[in-house]
């Protein structure tokens, strides 16, 4: 088909052939009311009825495992509330604007106070189009127009209800949402494959360290199979394995910030520096960089240290256990105590061993602000050292592991990259789809 021009709106220039609608005109649209709001002791452990919040929402989904259960009578009480399959939700206090789409419904579900319901009563509305929508830079910045300023941040239902939204005709919608749900469900994928392969990683570090199953000569397993264990003090190990400490298996890194007060000491381009938080946006098993490099000037004014490829950070206060490989040459601020692999160990080892401990490490941290686990105390953590054997055989085996999910999550990148430029460029009628003329 042709494509007309574009005109001024309210959203901004827009194709001339596309509509703009009000959301309260067209959309179901509910929170729960104020007095009705539960108490910390309403919530159950157990019960038919659930609820859900804010927090449940991770990633555009809902956080089934961890969403909170109310009585009946409290269920019943808020109809207007009541989740439906295919509904969408938003927050709308602090961190305003998660959404989510409710694919499934396994029990009947309310929503906390911070959430509104957003339900599809238009037919001249696609519903994964208004999921998108809700993603897209036109939605956030009216959300952000509204709330700006504010001590608190809160969405308030009469401006939720004002907002507009972008309206291509209805099977251009389905279109646009059919791209984008394509590559979220490629990114699903993925997130799947890695998820399997990280729980297969961690199933074979317990198999051969923990429980001693690692494969003898004539391929095994070496405790059941009759292989010989010695006294330690950690218990009983196989024959030529020692104790020792995480000192071990590799260099213990601390970290440090430049002053905040010298701006030539911080860039966009230059020294990866990674911080906790970075860690706690990107759950990715590797890690290339921050939000935000270093400088020269600033890596030699700070005791920020550039450590290797490969090396292995862990998080050491606020919070503890946040673990992640660097990918290429990285440094980081204070709060890690990163390792660096000696070259008979490996990354793979030390990671793993890093995750399975990571309670144990908590618990030598000390501090009253907030919990920190130092240099000294961590080495100081116990570990059992298998032969260079041993470890050769697994590091042959996990590095192929290690491979596929490093590769998984750099397609993963691309994948999100492609579909976070897409999505506002086909929100705006940037780019078109084409959409077959009726006869």
């Amino acid at each position: 088909m042709r494509y007309n021009n574009f005109v001024q709106t309210e959203l901004g220039l827009l194709p001339e052939d596309w509509e703009v609608r009000t959301l309260g005109d067209e959309l179901y649209i509910k929170g729960r009311i104020g007095w009705k709001g539960l108490k910390k002791d309403e919530y159950l452990v157990e019960s038919p009825y659930r609820i859900i919040n804010g927090s449940n929402i991770i990633n555009n989904k809902i956080d089934w495992n961890n969403c909170g259960y109310i009585s009946e009578e409290r269920y019943n009480e808020s109809p207007e509330i009541m989740l439906q399959k295919n509904d969408i939700v938003i927050t709308k206090d602090g961190t305003i604007g998660k959404v989510a789409k409710i694919n499934s419904l396994e029990k009947p579900t309310s929503v906390a106070s911070g959430l509104f319901i957003i339900r599809n009563i238009s037919k001249i509305i696609d519903t994964s189009y208004l999921f998108y929508y809700f993603n897209s830079h036109y939605f956030k910045g009216l959300v952000s127009s509204r709330t700006e300023g504010s001590v608190i941040p809160h969405l308030y239902q009469r401006d939720f209800v004002s907002m507009k939204i972008p309206l291509p005709r209805l099977e251009e919608q389905k279109l646009i949402a059919t791209i984008l749900s394509s590559l979220d469900e490629k990114i699903e994928i993925n997130n799947e494959i890695n998820k399997k392969l990280e729980e297969m990683a961690q199933a074979i570090f317990k198999h051969w360290f923990v429980d001693f199953e690692f494969p003898n000569e004539n391929g095994e397993p070496y405790k059941s199979s009759g292989g010989e264990m010695v006294e330690s003090e950690l218990g009983m190990i196989p024959k030529g394995w020692k104790i020792g400490s995480i000192n071990d298996l590799g260099t213990i890194v601390s970290g440090g910030t430049p002053s905040k007060k010298k701006e030539e000491y911080y860039t966009e381009h230059g020294i990866p520096w990674i911080t906790p938080k970075d860690l706690s946006l990107n759950k990715n098993r590797f890690i290339s960089r921050g939000t935000i490099d270093i400088t020269e000037e600033g890596l030699k004014n700070s005791s920020a240290k550039l450590m290797p490829k490969g090396t292995v950070l862990f998080s050491s206060r606020a919070p503890i256990g946040y673990i992640a490989i660097a990918k290429n040459e990285v440094s980081t601020n204070q709060g890690f105590k990163s390792i660096i692999p000696k070259n008979n160990i490996g990354s793979e080892f030390v990671y793993q061993f890093l995750k399975m401990n990571k309670e144990i490490i908590e618990s030598r941290a000390s501090g009253s602000t907030f919990k920190e686990i130092s240099g000294g105390e961590l080495k100081k953590i116990p570990a059992i050292i298998p032969s260079n054997n041993i470890i050769y055989r697994y590091n042959l085996i996990t590095i192929k592991i290690s491979s596929f999910i490093k590769n998984n999550e750099e397609e993963l990148e691309k994948l999100r990259t492609i579909r976070d430029t897409l999505l506002p460029k086909l929100m705006s009628g940037e780019i078109r789809v084409p959409v077959e003329e009726e006869k």
